[in-house]
């Protein structure tokens, strides 16, 4: 069968050996694992290997792992009885029977604590699950692809992710390259959103120092960093061309020609060196712990101190992340500095 990948942009090499396995293995029934940094278009490719797949014509149905509270995760995906807790007045079916015949898509699996990684575990080992509260077992028709901007290797060894599980999701793994590996793709998607985003009949074009700009800027949000910063292109700017001086300050420090710009990497990022250690008159245990500090409350801030998302873009469980908090004692408008 042909292969649909309308709403994915990409023709790098790296990219298009993501979409050669795509082709590869959407039409048949394997378990798909797809990682990659956040923003990088995981559920784009997950909706891509579903359209593709035998079960296309039934539901894709997505639970997002990692933002699902409390107690309330294993009756969202296994739906429950009534009686079976306080708030369970009626009986009800969870993603598992409403994906019934299509595609289970679990985002952000690492979030999910022990307990539910045994219940997924039994799912895929034998199709077959139980509601909360209830006895009899159900049989589940369902593909299972799974996404995760973390580590779950890192976290096998640490003790966070059942082994067997990670093997069990692990059967096709896919990767997403970060948009700095991406190389021409990065104007490629800039013209697609301006395109997207266009206020007339004509979007707007990029001036040649700003694609230098552009492809030299390390993009930390990926794909969705620069869809949200071409939109805003599209809206603030008063002309009909991005030049390089309507670029903010921090891309046009990754390109060296900001105020302070310094030399940096082919990818527009710079390690620190010894001399800012020494610089900063520090050791190398409290220059390092001060680096931790920053990224820390960076992440908080960005996300308005929604400590999930935090947790997320710092690729670590939300309890590390509180447990970091709480050693560090990091409040709210901290400044990060250690005293």
């Amino acid at each position: 069968m042909s292969v649909d990948t309308s709403d994915i942009i990409g023709r790098s090499k790296v990219f298009q050996a993501v979409l050669n396995m795509l082709a590869r293995v959407a039409p048949t029934e394997a378990t798909v694992l797809v990682t990659g940094e956040p923003g990088t278009g995981k559920k784009l490719l997950v909706r891509a290997l579903h359209r593709n797949s035998k079960r296309r014509d039934k539901p894709l149905v997505a639970v997002n792992c990692g933002a699902v509270p409390g107690d309330f995760p294993e009756s969202e995906l296994f739906g429950h009885e009534k009686g079976a807790s306080a708030h369970a007045l009626h009986s009800r079916a969870g993603c598992l029977e409403m994906a019934e015949g299509g595609t289970l898509f679990l985002d952000e699996i690492g979030g999910l604590g022990m307990s539910l990684q045994m219940k997924i575990l039994r799912l895929l080992q034998e199709k077959e699950f139980e509601r909360l509260g209830g006895s009899e077992s159900i049989r589940a028709d369902v593909r299972v692809i799974a996404a995760t901007s973390r580590n779950l290797e890192e976290e096998v060894k640490s003790g966070e992710f059942r082994e067997d599980l990670f093997y069990r999701l692990n059967v096709i793994p896919i990767e997403l390259p970060p948009l700095r590996r991406r190389g021409d793709d990065v104007l490629l998607l800039a013209e697609h959103f301006l395109q997207k985003y266009r206020r007339g009949s004509k979007a707007m074009k990029i001036s040649p120092e700003a694609r230098e700009m552009l492809l030299k800027y390390p993009w930390p949000g990926n794909v969705r960093e620069l869809e949200n910063y071409m939109e805003r292109m599209s809206i603030v700017c008063g002309h009909e061309e991005i030049a390089s001086g309507d670029l903010p300050e921090k891309v046009l420090l990754a390109g060296g020609t900001g105020p302070e710009s310094r030399s940096a990497c082919s990818d527009g990022f710079e390690w620190p060196g010894l001399k800012d250690m020494q610089g900063q008159g520090m050791k190398l245990k409290e220059f390092l712990e001060n680096i931790e500090d920053r990224l820390l409350l960076e992440a908080l801030e960005n996300s308005g101190w929604v400590k999930n998302q935090a947790a997320e873009v710092l690729g670590i469980k939300r309890t590390t992340l509180i447990e970091k908090l709480k050693k560090k004692n990091l409040e709210p408008g901290s400044s990060g500095q250690r005293e």
